[in-house]
C-alpha cells in the first residue's frame, strides 16, 4: 500500500494529468446520459469507482481523511459549475 502526506490527494487535483482525466469522465458521463442513463445515477456510480480506486492505492484511512475535508470544499463552491443552490 501507497503512503503519502495527508494533502496528496487534495494536491494532485491541479495536475495536469486530472485535467485530462476529467475530460474523459465528463465525456463519459455525456455519453451516459445521452444512452438514457440519469446524471445522478452516473454520477454515484463514478463515485464509487473513485473510491474503490483511490482505497485501492492510498488505503482506507488515507481516503477517508481525504473525504472528511469533501463537506469543506463543497460548500467553498469547489465543485460548483454555475448557479449556487
Amino acid at each position: 500500500m501507497t503512503r503519502f502526506h495527508p494533502s496528496a490527494l487534495d494536491d494532485a487535483a491541479g495536475s495536469e494529468q486530472r485535467r485530462a482525466a476529467l475530460a474523459y469522465v465528463a465525456e463519459a458521463f455525456a455519453e451516459a446520459v445521452l444512452a438514457g442513463i440519469e446524471g445522478d445515477s452516473f454520477a454515484h456510480a463514478a463515485l464509487s469507482a473513485a473510491l474503490h480506486e483511490l482505497v485501492a492505492t492510498y488505503g482506507e484511512e488515507e481516503v477517508a481523511a481525504f473525504a472528511e475535508r469533501l463537506p469543506r470544499r463543497l460548500r467553498d463552491g469547489e465543485f460548483s459549475s454555475g448557479l449556487r443552490h
